[in-house]
């Protein structure tokens, strides 16, 4: 019988406390029958040992123990017979449910209890009486009963190796929810990071250049001026943001207090930020609906508005920086437009993490955003930001 793993140390255990049973029983001499051809004692020992050996292989090849066993069975029946062989037998049909295929599984009982009824009722034609009954039940209790317990065992054990599945999923799923939930609040942390500090941290870079490179005291004084009032409102974003993580995790998103009623100041500071720069900011608010709108989205919109003014801070060429506000039914539109050229003057470097900040943000609303070069009808380039918010609350995205 091949094999291709060596015998469990618990079915060698059943093999040799079977088979020293099973010899102890013989020289006691208890035989479960006689009057047979073959009643020559030691002939037993023959099924018993083969049946025994085959105790080795219940687990690693169950189904053609259960098939030889059946026949050492039969054969023990035209000896002396052995208790020992028929106990060890009914576990090859138990390990035969428990360890073989699942098509076994569910043949093996079905089966059995199909050879059960067919010895009962050829025993009662045969000797015609109702003692032939107790050999259907003994067919039963060697057949079915241990198949039928191997079935028992292996649902529960199979309904146990699932719950085990599932919840090694679930502990997956969970690990992977926790990983992307800390991807995405370290995303918006340095977004919101990026967003409140960049336009002050710009706005200083720009202006301590000026100061060094021109020999002015008045144009150093006034950079100064810039410079300090810059520092001291970073100052106060990095703190406010610093509290909102000490508070409980709260999400420094939802939690800023920035509407668009602050846009008129937002403009104000790049106005004079920007005017060493050449540059002159204006706002124009075109807005047929004045009503409140929701959080996510008036933050979205003042952050793209920030960010586009800090841009232009560090690259556009002297001339008109235009921010505008629409709506139009369910969308809100921002658009921050400036001049596209090289410029004299101090500039500062940028990563285009703007860039990408202000399409996460639209797109977790749901919107659409547009940056880039774009020929107005004089044929001058302008570097426009163009994003459409949509302004209902169930548009905002998880």
């Amino acid at each position: 019988m091949p094999s291709h793993r060596r015998p469990h140390r618990n079915d060698v255990l059943i093999a040799a406390v079977g088979l020293i049973s099973g010899l102890f029983l013989w020289m006691l001499g208890p035989h479960t029958q006689g009057g047979w051809a073959l009643a020559t004692p030691w002939v037993s020992l023959l099924p018993l040992t083969v049946v025994s050996v085959l105790e080795l292989f219940r687990r690693t090849a169950p189904q053609t123990a259960l098939v030889i066993g059946t026949l050492a069975l039969v054969a023990d029946q035209f000896t002396v017979g052995n208790l020992a062989t028929a106990l060890m037998f009914t576990d090859l049909m138990y390990a035969a449910v428990l360890y073989g295929t699942p098509a076994a599984a569910r043949r093996i009982p079905v089966i059995t209890i199909l050879i059960t009824v067919a010895v009962t009722i050829g025993s009662l034609a045969w000797f015609r009486t109702p003692q032939a009954l107790l050999i259907g039940v003994v067919t039963a209790m060697v057949s079915f009963l241990p198949a039928i317990t191997g079935v028992s065992v292996r649902n529960h054990r199979d309904a146990a190796e699932t719950a085990r599945l599932r919840a090694d999923q679930t502990a997956l799923l969970a690990e992977m929810d926790r990983t992307q939930a800390v991807t995405a609040e370290r995303t918006r942390m340095a977004r919101e990071l990026h967003d409140m500090v960049a336009n002050h941290l710009s706005a200083i870079a720009i202006h301590s250049t000026a100061a060094l490179s021109i020999d002015d005291p008045a144009t150093s004084r006034e950079a100064l001026g810039v410079i300090r009032e810059n520092s001291v409102e970073g100052l106060d974003e990095m703190r406010r943001l610093i509290g909102l993580l000490r508070a409980g995790g709260a999400d420094p998103e939802s939690s800023a207090s920035v509407t668009l009623a602050s846009l008129d100041t937002l403009v104000e500071q790049a106005r004079t930020n920007a005017a060493s720069s050449g540059l002159t900011c204006t706002f124009e608010d075109a807005r047929d609906e004045q009503g409140p709108l929701p959080a996510p989205v008036e933050l979205a919109a003042y952050r793209i508005v920030q960010e586009s003014l800090t841009n232009a801070l560090k690259h556009a060429a002297p001339g008109p920086v235009v921010v505008r506000l629409g709506r139009a039914g369910r969308l809100l539109t921002v658009e921050v437009s400036s001049v596209f050229g090289d410029r004299p003057g101090p500039r500062a470097p940028g990563s285009g993490a703007g860039l990408v900040g202000m399409r996460e943000r639209v797109a977790l609303l749901g919107g659409e955003i547009e940056a880039g070069l774009v020929t107005t009808g004089g044929g001058a380039e302008i570097w426009r930001v163009r994003a459409e918010l949509p302004v209902e609350e169930g548009t905002v995205r998880a």
